[in-house]
Order: structure tokens, then sequence, then C-alpha cells
């Protein structure tokens, strides 16, 4: 994708730059547990600071009962609550309107950003108000302020143009660097460029590196180049499937998705999960995969247990059956041995491989071994092969492993990884200036 980024700004001395970043790091007792995602923003600030740049720095944090709305809405926890009668969706929203300034705040990461770029960053207690007004007017060369959780606004989601106004207030150039909501068509991500707030908008370095690994690969991709799909519901990757079966020459299919394709084939899958109204898209794909002279690889054997485990990392019962035999009162929770050699095979031949969703209940350490098999094939064949991570699950599964360090690319978007490998083109990507 050819947009611009930050190197092909020039003079940017004394520029005013708003930058938007994801800070939506994981918290506990007010202390950040995961500073991945605040390191990686890193390059693209201290970029802008060591070229004389006035950043102000933006990110959402977790997702806020809309505050300042009266459209405010209820998380499924909640809601589940509101309807056993436990409580009311108004004491939940009074709680809310209490806790959440305290618990969302990006305080915590102002505090580190400032550590680990040597006193040059303040925070700002608010994100349109006097106090982030006073203190992007008190910038100086080479300085920068973060402001407060753009989610606590509510026309942050809703790309309210005056909000827009106000949050770009003296901003001369616009940077995205938040990968992992490029995909959501936000205030912030898209429409501050998008209304002609901001003319010049342009990637960070995270982004740039995105686009350059996986949209790159999957546009002239090296061959043989295979696809990885696992996770829950077929339904949830539609699109992605029909995309890749395009341009992969191999898919391999794992996870819960794995049993509709196998009832698509006319097998038993028990009490597995199973997207019944996608039978009849699953019997297209295999046929399109056929006609195509595609390889579409399906488990060829499974580990079944009689119920799912609870707590989700209890110990618990496993058989290995075939496939196509699965009995009718158990369900399919991970690929068996014999698959996890015919997919790790599939791998070790290709010289580009995409991977987004685990091979069964991963959590579980009994469930884990098809996703351990996946990730150790992966990490096998670095230098020879493009080997990216689509985020989300699989991401945390080969960080957890410790290959993170044997992969290509390991993205920090799940979300926005699917929509790209969908074919689609994001919001926050779309409206950056092209190169020339």
């Amino acid at each position: 994708m050819n947009k611009m980024s930050v190197k092909d700004l020039k003079d940017l001395k004394g520029k005013k730059v708003l930058v938007r970043c994801d800070f939506n790091v994981p918290m506990k007792d007010g202390k950040i547990t995961d500073e991945n995602r605040i390191i990686g923003a890193l390059p693209t600030i201290k970029y802008l600071l060591e070229n004389g740049a006035k950043v102000t720095l933006c990110s959402h944090m977790g997702k806020p009962h809309s505050i300042f709305s009266s459209e405010v809405k209820l998380n499924k926890k909640d809601k589940k609550k509101v309807d056993a009668g436990e409580t009311t969706a108004e004491a939940i929203i009074a709680k809310a309107l209490k806790d959440e300034p305290k618990k969302l705040t990006l305080a915590p990461v102002a505090a580190r950003l400032n550590e680990l770029l040597g006193g040059k960053v303040t925070f700002a207690t608010d994100v349109i108000g006097a106090d982030a007004k006073a203190k992007r007017d008190a910038l100086k060369e080479g300085e920068a302020v973060l402001i407060e959780n753009l989610r606590f606004h509510w026309e942050e989601e809703k790309k309210d143009e005056g909000f827009c106004k106000e949050l770009a207030y003296d901003a001369e150039i616009y940077v995205n660097d938040a990968f992992g909501t490029a995909h959501r068509s936000h205030a912030s991500t898209a429409a501050i460029v998008e209304y002609g707030i901001v003319k010049t908008a342009v990637c960070g370095f995270l982004i740039e590196k995105e686009l350059e690994v996986m949209a790159d690969t999957l546009e002239n991709p090296a061959r043989p180049f295979v696809a990885i799909l696992g996770g829950a519901k077929v339904a949830d990757k539609l699109n992605v499937i029909n995309n890749l079966l395009e341009k992969c020459d191999t898919l391999i299919i794992g996870g819960g998705m794995a049993y509709t394709f196998l009832k698509a084939k006319g097998y038993e899958v028990g009490t597995s999960l199973l997207d019944e109204e996608k039978i009849a898209y699953c019997q297209e794909m295999i046929a399109k995969a056929e006609a195509a002279g595609k390889q579409l690889l399906l488990p060829i054997d499974t580990v079944v247990t009689k119920e799912f485990p609870n707590p989700i990392d209890a110990e618990i019962e496993t058989e290995i059956v075939a496939s196509n035999a699965i009995p009718a009162d158990k369900m399919g929770m991970d690929i068996g041995p014999k698959t996890r050699e015919l997919y790790a095979n599939a791998v070790k031949a290709a010289k580009a491989v995409i991977w987004n969703g685990p091979m069964g209940v991963f959590e579980n350490p009994t469930l884990a071994k098809g996703t351990i098999a996946v990730a150790e094939a992966l990490a096998s064949v670095y230098g020879n092969c493009t080997t990216i991570i689509g985020g989300g699950d699989s991401a945390a599964a080969v960080q957890q492993l410790g290959y993170a360090d044997k992969m290509t690319h390991i993205s920090t978007g799940g979300g926005a990884s699917l929509e790209l490998f969908e074919g689609k083109v994001l919001p926050g990507i779309a409206c950056l200036n092209e190169k020339n």
C-alpha cells in the first residue's frame, strides 16, 4: 500500500503533530501489566521528538460506558446481571460514572512514557478541555503531551465533526500509528482526516511495518503460500476464508470452526461447536478449493472430551478419535497428533505463512498441543519462510510459548489483521496521504 509515513515528512521542527497511538494496555490495580504496545509506539514518537516536533499523543483505553452520552450501552456481562434481576442498568451506569475515570485513565501510560522518553511527556487530565489545550499550547520543540482517554467522549466513536475539530485543535500533521484500531472508523482514527480538518496525514513506523509485511505478502506472496485459520466460528471469518482461498496455495482449518467443515463433508461431529447455518457455505468453500486446485486441509484426527473444561484450565480426560468418527456424546477440542504432523509438514514446505486463530482450547494445557505444534512448525522455518501472526490469540500463543523472536512479524491488531486478510481497505489507513 502506497501510503506516506513519518519518514516522508520534511522539516518537522516546530510542527504541531497529533499522533493516534494504541495505548489500550492491560492494567491491574492501577499498574500496567504488559507494556508491549507502549514500547511499539516509541520509534515513531522518538523520531518526531528528535526532529523537533511538538507532539500531542492520543489513545483509547478499554470500553467506557460512554460517560458523557445519554446513549449508554451495557456490556454483555452487565446485561446478564440486569436480565437476572441482580441489579439495574441505572445502578451499573451510576457506578461506572464514578469508577471509570479512575480505572480507565491513561495517566499510568503517560507516567511510563515520561520515564522511557527522558522526562519529555506530560499528561492532560481531559481530551478537549482547558487542561489539554493549555498543555498543548505550552509544548516546546521535542516535547509531547498525552491527552486523556478518547472514549470518555461518546463523540469519538460517533465521528462527531465538532469533536474532530476540537481534537485536531492546532495540529498541522496527523500520524496514525494505531494498527489495532485502524479498522475502526472513529473520530481519531479516520474522520479527523476525512472531514478535511488535518490535510497532512501519514502512518507511523508501526503501521508502516504492518503494511509492508502483511499487505505486501497478501498481494505478492512467496510460494508455496499457506494460510492457517483457527478460532471458534466460521461466521467470524466468512470473507477471510473466501479471500484467502483465492490467494494461497494451501488453506489449513483448525479450532472450533473446523467442525462445521467436517459436518459439511457429512461427518458426525458430536457435541462439537457447530455453525448450522454455515454448513452450505463450507461445502461451497470445499468445492471452490477443489475447482481451483488448492489444498484445503481439515483435521484427520481430533482430541475429544465429554464436556468443556470448567474452569477453562482444569484437568480433563481426553480421547483421540478419527475426525470422521467423533462420538455423538463428545466434543472436539483440539487437533490430534496425525493432524499436527500434517499441518506442520505443510508449514515446513511453505515460503510464506499467515496464521490467525488457535487450533484448540489453548488456554487449557491438555488442549493446547495443536496450537503448540503449529507454533513450533512456524518457529522451525524461521529465516527460510515469511511467517506472519495475525494478532489476537495466535499472537498471545507464540508469545507465551517463547517463539515471538522466531516469527517474521506478529501483528499488533487481531481485528485489523482479519480485515486485511479479508481484502478490506481499513478506514484508518485509507484516509492517509498517498506517496507521490
